[in-house]
């Protein structure tokens, strides 16, 4: 039984696809209910055996009714992919403190959630498990103009990090997906941020004069089914780390190389040494 987060559209609705197309069960929950109707027709012209649950992420209560529910309907739950995100742009200083408090909810929170109220479920029946996280390449190297979602897909890494420390002993996998450009709608979702809750719709979709440059980007990656079938084969795999962009190495070497350049300074200097 395969729980995923933002399974309505893009890489949750892949991995939906993915997943059930091996035979798992499965709940897709996300916020937007018309997407999610049109996510179930789709599977079950296939034959697959999925259910669907609104589920907003920002809110503990919400993703432990959609735990419930899964429970209910399938008896218990294996894999949890916690895959709900959004995306925020801007510069330092000008960013409204309630979208700061948006994103953080969604990306970070979101996760942490998904953790929280599954991992005792796993436990629970004693078959083992897994979770994904979806983080980013975001999450490893960071540009401009993107402070917030840079923040809270840095943190989504860390906090897999640890958390696969903590439940390997109890027969809980972990991998954290850390994807570049893959072809979905991302770069909308600032539309529905808090401090653009009172404009209308034209001008919502002229909140950000990068967007159109963002969504170029976007639309030239890779499609979010290929995306799927790697994240499944990597789960079977036990690959902690999940990439997607053999190009992006580069810019994770240089960052290594930075970081080990700098650090080496205060073997230079020697102040710390007895430490």
């Amino acid at each position: 039984v395969v729980f995923i987060t933002g399974g309505g559209h893009g890489i949750g609705l892949s991995l939906g696809k993915v997943f059930a197309g091996h035979g798992a069960k499965v709940v897709l929950a996300d916020i937007d209910e018309k997407r999610l109707n049109t996510a179930k027709a789709l599977l079950a012209e296939s034959g697959f055996d999925v259910e669907t649950i609104i589920c907003d992420v920002a809110k503990a209560e919400s993703v432990k009714s959609a735990a419930d529910f899964t429970v209910e309907r399938f008896g218990k739950v294996h894999i949890v992919i916690n895959n709900a995100g959004v995306s925020l742009a801007g510069k330092p200083g000008s960013i409204p403190l309630e979208d700061w408090r948006w994103i953080v909810d969604i990306n970070l929170m979101g996760v942490v959630y998904g953790v929280e109220v599954f991992v005792p479920l796993i436990k629970s029946h004693g078959e083992g498990g897994y979770i994904i996280n979806t983080a980013s390449m975001a999450g490893h190297i960071a540009g401009p103009s993107m402070s917030p979602y840079h923040a809270t897909k840095y943190a989504v890494v860390g906090y897999s990090e640890s958390i696969r420390q903590d439940l390997q002993a109890e027969n809980i996998g972990v991998s954290v997906l850390c994807p570049a450009w893959v072809r979905t709608d991302i770069h909308n979702a600032g539309v529905n941020k808090p401090s653009l809750a009172q404009q209308s719709a034209s001008d919502k979709k002229a909140f950000d004069p990068g967007v159109s440059g963002f969504a170029a980007v976007i639309e030239s990656g890779i499609a979010p089914d290929a995306l799927a079938q790697w994240v499944y084969e990597c789960m079977l795999a036990e690959r902690f780390y999940i990439f997607s962009h053999p190009s992006m190495t580069q810019h994770i070497e240089t960052r290594a190389r930075i970081v080990a350049a700098d650090y080496s300074a205060i073997e230079e200097d020697g102040r710390f040494s007895e430490y």
